[in-house]
């Protein structure tokens, strides 16, 4: 297709007359009531500089008016607010504001079991427009923001959700063309999508699994009520607990979220306009997403500050979430706490930063195989330079949240409260502290060798970071500086501003430490009065009061004097104020709150200046985030003997173990070695009930992606090959909420696995066709196995279905492999046990009955085993006899044929050896060839000699 209405999301096209007008109507000069006009900020009126410079500001987009008006504090909050207050740990009520024109009309659906039937009939709260106050009110929900910055030691594993999400799809003939649009409240960049999908709709659900959003936004038309198109059911089912919003379809308009990212994009990321310009549904999910923030989050961004990014589905390999789970990439399938996954292994990050990056990645690995080179040269370099490796370990443990802080920089406040001159002034310490570091991180990178640790170093070169930080030491402190606890960072940012430049501060910040000495001076004071040994003591929530550590019984008659008041008791320390000291606080906050103003003054003049060059930083948080992750994965080898994996078209791993069972069992399990190649890419793996065939099967895939993020693997040897696709079934549940039983659930997976894998995909089987009877499973795995066998998809198929054995005799690129076990039979009554030794050799089990020698070493009763056993014994006779045996002597000399002529294909693609070596290696081949033929004369000959 090509042309407007083949490319369009939001114009007419001739196969969709319901299409809306396009764009949002000119603003008219009206202003209801309940409604004042204010400045976006309250401090423009008393002539305070903004961020971004001179001049006001009056949103973002296109479409924003010249004036902008809020909710007023004593009208009901606008309607078009996103409903709910149940997440108050994340989000804090803010007044909304809108411009002089009517809203988009958003619709909040909370998503749930019983709206993904086919007629979907929703409960919706559907505010009209704005500036409408007989409408009941519903309050705004905005995520707090840039109020504070943790150290990465305070940083939980998991954070909360914190990306809003717009998908929009096209219609008629454009359907299944998917666009979406992500922004991270908590960090300022926009993630922007756009791929075609097939009915399952995977891809789209594998990003927004990736993306994790709070929030999703569709369009109306995707949810009428009992015609709700199949990606917004899809979408529903697999995210029980977001929060969809839906708005008109008119405000998924491409023109105006093009011109949103000319607006809002910073410099360094324009090129990103070349990528996007002609993926119409993208600019369309950008401009409903951020018409929405503006509106309903009430976040509004200063020109050119944001990090825009198009992601497309190529060059990362596709994990399906049911995999992810399966392979326990992020979460312990047994103990959600837990840390025994795959991140779990490899996170031994310092920044928060990095360990988004680590999630990020180990969701989506890499398939360039350059880019993946160029990190295991750095883990390399980070493993034989001892003094590299602890030098950037302690510089980058250092850092904060630089994504974060760079977030609250940028952003725009609503009003000047004492709450937001806080945050400015918090926030510009922590940067002043994140600059300081950057000449210390140059240094240790300077002699590095690898080409990324280089280019790292040329990124932080930038003269930018320099003159940010003498135009802040011009102003802040020297001392100012990021310390840990209250008090202290309270301390920092009163005194954060140097003396001399605002007569007013130095009188405010004399009149505040005169008041904190009467504080200390009173509790002194006492203390000798009573004599008692009182100390001060200080909390963000109380302020200042009193603590003493003593017994009751050394307290006079038990208890304290009636001068003190709110006392509370932890173990043998009271803690408590006085009347005196309450109004002493109150005067203490009133001067800071004056402290704070002038401060915010003087801060944002500062930022005024600084504001053009603080775009560097998007290069800043990159570099940390990434050198954290390697450092990370530099960590984990030490921790253990990985080895750098190389990339061939063969997976080969000698002696490989699984890397989380290392970690749970604190010491080497079982290695095994694995070879699969394109002539032999079918792995039937077989053995008894708990010999280790699952945990094999993890192994293989954990070691694939450790591999493509860069991070060394758990071997002696490894080589791969480049995958794009992982897919897996290996658990055995029912799903009560989709009413599928086991074998239903299985049939779904494996028919997602067969419309989906390609010639690149590593493919995990585990035990297919167990819920249903013996005959239809044998049915089913055997046409399966034949339609995945003839692709050249690496596979792994583990089953006790023994008659699946026989297809290497009629396909010369399956292998068969078993997990040996060792019988011992103890002299108690003369049982005999299993040993299992978790080791793989050649060929299908021999092992017979082991599911009833594994019944027998439960608690079943003796007479239950013999029964089994005479039943097995004479099932097996019967079909013994109906089975016929046939000579496969040319099926073997085929398979030795074949095995022959891929190895010497493989060996002219990647062999590295040098002459003598490669001469004694097609020898080998030739003798190994040459006892293959004469194995299957000998078959042939049987027959007759009998």
């Amino acid at each position: 297709m090509s042309g407007p209405e083949a490319r369009s999301p939001s114009c007419s096209r001739p196969w969709d007359s319901s299409s809306p007008a396009r764009g949002i109507p000119p603003p008219g000069p009206r202003c209801r009531s309940g409604v004042r006009r204010t400045p976006l900020w309250g401090s423009a009126e008393r002539g305070l500089p903004f961020p971004g410079g001179g001049g006001s500001w009056s949103g973002h987009g296109p479409s924003s008016s010249p004036g902008l008006v809020r909710w007023s504090s004593s009208s009901p909050s606008p309607p078009g607010s996103v409903p709910g207050a149940d997440r108050d740990s994340y989000f804090g009520d803010k007044s909304s504001f809108a411009e002089n024109v009517s809203a988009p009309n958003f619709t909040s659906v909370a998503s749930s079991s019983s709206a993904r039937d086919s007629s979907f009939a929703p409960v919706i709260k559907t505010p009209s427009t704005f500036g409408n106050p007989a409408r009941s009110s519903y309050g705004s929900k905005t995520p707090q923001m840039g109020h504070s910055v943790t150290s990465s030691s305070a940083v939980s594993t998991h954070s909360a959700a914190s990306v809003i999400v717009a998908v929009v799809e096209g219609r008629g003939l454009a359907r299944g063309e998917i666009g979406i649009a992500g922004i991270d409240v908590k960090r300022p960049q926009i993630v922007l999508s756009q791929f075609p999908d097939n009915t399952t709709y995977t891809k789209v659900i594998t990003k927004l699994k990736i993306l994790a959003p709070l929030e999703i936004i569709m369009s109306n038309t995707a949810c009428v009520v009992g015609n709700s198109t199949k990606l917004f059911t899809l979408i529903t089912e697999n995210f029980k607990n977001v929060t969809f919003t839906t708005i008109q379809r008119k405000y998924f308009n491409e023109t105006k979220g093009l011109e949103y990212i000319e607006q809002l994009c910073a410099a360094e990321f324009s090129t990103v306009l070349m990528e996007v310009q002609s993926k119409y549904y993208c600019l369309a999910a950008v401009a409903a997403l951020l018409k929405y923030m503006e509106f309903i989050q009430n976040s509004v961004y200063a020109p050119k500050s944001l990090k825009v990014c198009f992601q497309g589905s190529e060059k990362t390999v596709m994990i399906d979430s049911s995999s992810a789970q399966n392979l326990e990439l992020l979460v312990n399938s047994q103990d959600c706490r837990s840390s025994h996954t795959l991140f779990g292994v490899l996170n031994h990050t310092r920044t928060p930063g990095g360990s988004r990056r680590l999630r990020s990645n180990i969701l989506e690995p890499l398939t360039d195989v350059d880019t993946i080179t160029m990190r295991l040269d750095c883990v390399e370099e980070l493993l034989q330079e001892e003094e590299l490796f602890f030098g950037l370990q302690s510089v980058i443990s250092r850092f904060l949240d630089t994504e974060q802080l760079l977030s609250v920089l940028v952003q725009i406040p609503k009003q000047d409260s004492v709450k937001a001159a806080e945050s400015k002034i918090t926030n510009l310490i922590y940067l002043k502290h994140t600059l300081e570091l950057v000449d210390p991180l140059k240094a240790l990178l300077k002699k590095c060798n690898t080409p990324l640790l280089k280019a790292y170093y040329s990124s932080l070169e930038d003269n930018r970071f320099g003159t940010i930080l003498e135009k802040i030491k011009t102003v802040i402190n020297d001392d100012a500086r990021y310390l840990k606890g209250c008090l202290n960072m309270r301390t920092q940012k009163c005194y954060a501003v140097k003396s001399n430049i605002n007569e007013f501060l130095d009188i405010a910040r004399r009149t505040y430490t005169e008041i904190v000495d009467d504080i200390a001076g009173m509790i002194t004071q006492l203390g000798e009065k009573y004599s008692l040994p009182l100390k001060t003591s200080f909390s963000s929530a109380r302020g200042f009061f009193i603590q003493m550590n003593v017994d009751c019984t050394s307290l006079p008659s038990g208890q304290l004097p009636s001068e003190f008041i709110k006392i509370t008791k932890t173990k043998n320390t009271y803690s408590f104020t006085s009347t005196d000291l309450i109004k002493m606080n109150e005067r203490c906050q009133e001067s800071l709150r004056e402290i704070y103003h002038m401060t915010y003054m003087v801060v944002c003049q500062l930022l005024g200046e600084i504001y053009k060059h603080i775009h560097c930083l998007y290069k800043l948080s990159d570099v940390v985030s990434m050198l954290d992750m390697l450092l990370s994965f530099a960590h984990a080898c030490t921790l253990s003997d990985y080895v750098r994996p190389e990339f061939t078209d063969t997976l080969a791993i000698k002696q490989g173990w699984h890397p989380i069972l290392e970690k749970i069992s604190m010491e080497r399990p079982v290695a095994n070695n694995t070879y699969i190649t394109e002539g032999s890419n079918f792995i039937i793996v077989t053995g008894p009930n708990m010999s280790g065939k699952s945990t094999y099967l993890k192994q293989i895939a954990l070691c694939q992606i450790m591999a493509q993020i860069g991070s060394f693997v758990p071997a002696e040897y490894s080589s791969f090959r480049i995958t794009e696709q992982i897919f897996t079934r290996i658990s055995m549940n029912d799903d009560i909420e989709t009413n599928s039983s086991t074998f239903m659930k299985e049939m779904k997976e494996i028919a997602y696995i067969l419309h989906n894998a390609n010639d690149r995909s590593l493919i995990l089987i585990d035990e297919l066709g167990r819920g249903t009877s013996t005959e239809e499973g044998i049915g089913i795995c055997y046409a399966v196995c034949e339609y995945l066998q003839s692709l050249k998809a690496f596979t792994l198929f583990a089953t006790h279905f023994l008659e699946l054995c026989q297809m290497d005799a009629l396909f010369p690129n399956v292998e068969n492999i078993h997990f040996e076990v060792q019988h011992v039979r103890s002299g108690v009554r003369s049982r005999e046990s299993i040993t299992y030794t978790h080791r793989l050799s050649e060929g299908h089990t021999e092992e017979r009955n082991y599911g009833i020698k594994a019944a027998e070493a439960s608690s079943l009763p003796q007479s239950i085993i013999s029964d089994a056993k005479e039943i097995r014994t004479e099932i097996s006779r019967q079909i013994t006899e109906q089975q016929g045996r046939s000579s496969s002597a040319e099926a073997a000399r085929q398979r030795a044929v074949y095995q022959l002529a891929t190895r010497l294909l493989q060996t002219a693609r990647n062999s590295q050896l040098d002459a003598d070596s490669l001469r004694l290696y097609l020898r080998g081949l030739k003798t190994k060839f040459g006892a293959a033929l004469s194995v299957a004369r000998q078959g042939s000959e049987q027959p007759e000699e009998r």
